[in-house]
């Protein structure tokens, strides 16, 4: 029998006759024989050959890849030898490429543009900015630190870490990007979402730009509510002078943010809320029109449901002073939303948060309110409050058509255990921070990868089946992931303030955690899973990617490529067609199956995006991060439609974006950034301009931003 393999790093590892079945399946495939039983009769026949070649002895890759062409070629099957052959051919340029280009050496067969994030990004570096930790490392690294929480509950950390180690270097899950880059570190700072408070005080607001400063030091992203300062021009008894008010003030965050650049691996982020209710709310929604004006926020309204009823009923409401909690003058809630909406319409900005809804499920309410998010609005979190986010990628579930859910529910499972060691395992920047995040243990459990599973389950995005299995998957992991962390109550005790939460009030079991669940955009760690982003739908479908200064490669999704070359519609020219917009709709050669499978988020009706939010919705303890994708010719009318429809369908927030409504996007047609292009030695583009340009980190979603 053969028990391990030595691969081409020297590492050791487990053999697996199914690996080369499946590459031999893939060479069937792209000669029309993709037959699975096939593949695996050949398999058997390899596993012979390599006893027979290696005996007692450990065989390595390249010898098993050589045994595989033998097969081929001795079962006649000489077009699918050929494939083989240039496919080993391609993936030696290919890894040539990687190291030539990005300096790091790819153990787990990443993406080149996987490679050069990590590399920009996570990866240890030495004095001189060089990579010192390989991914393989970085993932071992991370494993090790975290799995060190187990000694606190008198446990050997090396089954976890084993666990931890299996979880992320299959790509099946991520932690958020502040575990990756400072676990093992001197930083330690793992979490990624923060909420703080902005008193209505001089002493209380510089606290909080001081706060925010650590915190995007470490790779934090924070969200504030601006709600409680006075308006501009109100009296200010304590100097005789007037109030500034709430903009004045966010553009001191908005400035200290820009000069703090978070751990100088990614760009500081900020959400700034305010309610529909406060006097300087109409400055507030226009503050954003001019481009360029707290660019390092996102900014949105706290509306309520009470509010969007006063607009279908063409009602009055007060605007409130928070100074003394008096009316000061009433207006048409209509007028409120219809520049909310028209604002949106414009650039973006802002967008709507539920905050009654927010709170509404707030765990916790005994211990505080929750008036704010983090910077993309996923994580409603009470003030001094942070989470760490994970995500469970969904396109590694898929056999046989069919959702494996064994796999996922240990992976859900371990995902969970590893989430709550982080918690113990992260060095908070604020005492008042560590304390409020160990008193509720709040995690965030998402998922990336949707619109690939829903593409190998052969399921359109914009259909009713599709919603139907968003429901069911988030389903599965919501009470996969409560079982498991009543589990960890069992074993670890509650989290802290358990007695007085809503669980308690309900007399349900202890859990472990206050909250489980979120959606959150996954960015870059879509990227190094390979994957489509959170749950939204292809961006596109073949694209040019700015992998770095100079290098422009094409990218095909490989279920589109896998599909077309198996039904025989395959070409280069048909690839850069597609290159042009990015969609398959109004391709000609391409079957309407096909087109169908293959909708893009600008192919969608506006009305799916929000669908598929409270489809998710429905089954996520915090909130959904959603980018309804609207094309260059929406008008306000479809922002309205939008709004109305979200709020109907109980979702939490609502963000849209409006192709071409900022100059500034990281995605765009043509070369309008005048780039020079150059391609590595095993890409031959000739791509010239007019073609579908992704910048290096965009994964899907907002197209002003890559958090």
């Amino acid at each position: 029998m053969i028990k391990c393999v030595r691969k081409r790093d020297g590492r050791v590892v487990p053999y697996d006759r199914e690996k080369i079945a499946v590459a031999i399946f893939k060479a069937l495939q792209s000669t029309g024989q993709g037959k699975k039983g096939k593949a695996d009769e050949l398999a058997l026949m390899v596993e012979e050959e390599i006893i027979k070649k290696y005996g007692q002895e450990m065989p390595d890759v390249e010898g098993i890849q050589d045994l595989v062409e033998k097969v081929l070629i001795d079962s006649d099957l000489v077009e699918t030898a050929r494939a083989y052959i240039l496919y080993r051919k391609e993936r030696a340029e290919i890894r040539k490429a990687k190291e030539v280009l990005t300096g790091v050496k790819d153990e787990l067969k990443l993406s080149l543009n996987a490679l050069k994030v990590l590399e920009r990004r996570y990866l240890r570096k030495d004095e001189y900015g060089r990579p010192v930790e390989t991914p393989l490392e970085m993932f071992e690294r991370v494993a090790r630190n975290i799995a060190e929480a187990e000694k606190n509950y008198g446990k050997d950390p090396e089954e976890a870490y084993n666990k931890f180690f299996e979880l992320m270097t299959s790509l099946k899950f991520l932690p958020n990007s502040p575990t990756l880059m400072n676990a093992g570190t001197e930083l330690q700072q793992l979490a990624a979402c923060f909420v703080l408070p902005v008193g209505d005080s001089i002493e209380e607001i510089f606290d909080a730009v001081k706060y925010t400063a650590l915190i995007h030091k470490t790779g934090g992203g924070t969200g504030f509510s601006f709600t409680h300062l006075r308006p501009k021009n109100d009296v200010v008894k304590s100097t005789g002078g007037i109030a500034s008010g709430p903009l004045s003030f966010m553009r001191v965050f908005d400035v200290a943010t820009d000069i703090i650049k978070q751990g100088g691996k990614r760009r500081g982020a900020n959400m700034g809320i305010l309610r529909y209710d406060h006097p300087d709310i109409f400055d507030f929604i226009t503050a954003k029109s001019t481009e360029g004006i707290l660019s390092n926020f996102n900014i949105s309204v706290a509306i309520t449901e009470e509010f969007m009823k006063a607009v279908e009923n063409d009602e009055e409401i007060d605007l409130i002073n928070p100074r003394d909690g008096k009316p000061v003058r009433r207006v048409k809630a209509r007028v409120i939303f219809d520049l909310l909406v028209y604002n949106a319409w414009k650039s973006g900005d802002p967008g709507i948060i539920f905050v009654d809804r927010l709170d509404r499920d707030n765990p916790t309410p005994h211990i505080g309110h929750i008036e704010s998010t983090n910077p993309c609005g996923e994580q409603p979190l009470l003030p001094y409050e942070a989470c760490n986010l994970g995500s469970i990628n969904l396109s590694k579930f898929v056999k046989d058509g069919k959702i494996d859910y064994d796999d996922l529910k240990e992976v859900v499972y371990t995902a969970v255990h590893f989430l709550d060691n982080v918690i113990d395992m992260s060095r908070y920047p604020l005492e008042q921070i560590d304390r409020m995040v160990r008193g509720n243990r709040k995690i965030g459990l998402g998922v990336m990868g949707f619109a690939d599973m829903l593409i190998q389950l052969g399921i359109p995005y914009n259909s009713d089946e599709a919603l139907q299995k968003a429901e069911e998957i988030m389903s599965f992991i919501s009470k996969t992931a409560r079982e498991k962390s009543r589990q960890l109550a069992e074993e670890r005790g509650a989290f802290p303030n358990f007695r007085g939460s809503v669980f308690d009030q309900r007399g349900e079991p202890s859990i472990r955690n206050a909250t489980l669940t979120t959606i959150a955009p996954t960015g870059t760690i879509s990227i190094i899973g390979g994957c489509s982003s959170g749950i939204e739908p292809l961006f596109a479908v073949v694209y040019i990617r700015n992998v770095m200064e100079g290098t422009e490669l094409l990218e095909i999704n490989p279920y589109f490529e896998r599909i077309a070359k198996e039904q025989g519609f395959y070409s280069e020219e048909l690839m850069r067609e597609v290159a042009r917009t990015g969609s398959v709709q109004h391709v000609r050669g391409i079957p309407e199956k096909v087109k169908r499978l293959f909708v893009t988020a600008h192919d969608i009706h506006p009305e799916w995006h929000v669908r598929m939010q409270a489809a998710f919705q429905k089954h996520v303890d915090n909130a959904v991060s959603k980018t309804v994708n609207l094309p260059y010719h929406a008008t306000p009318r479809d922002v309205e439609m939008i709004y109305m429809l979200g709020y109907k369908l109980g979702v939490k927030g609502i963000t849209v974006y409006r192709d071409g409504s900022k100059s500034e996007q990281v995605i765009y047609i043509g070369d309008s950034r005048n780039r020079s292009k150059t391609t590595p030695p095993s890409v031959d583009l000739n791509l010239g301009n007019g073609f579908l340009n992704v910048d290096s980190e965009y994964s899907g979603g907002c197209e002003t931003c890559t958090i």
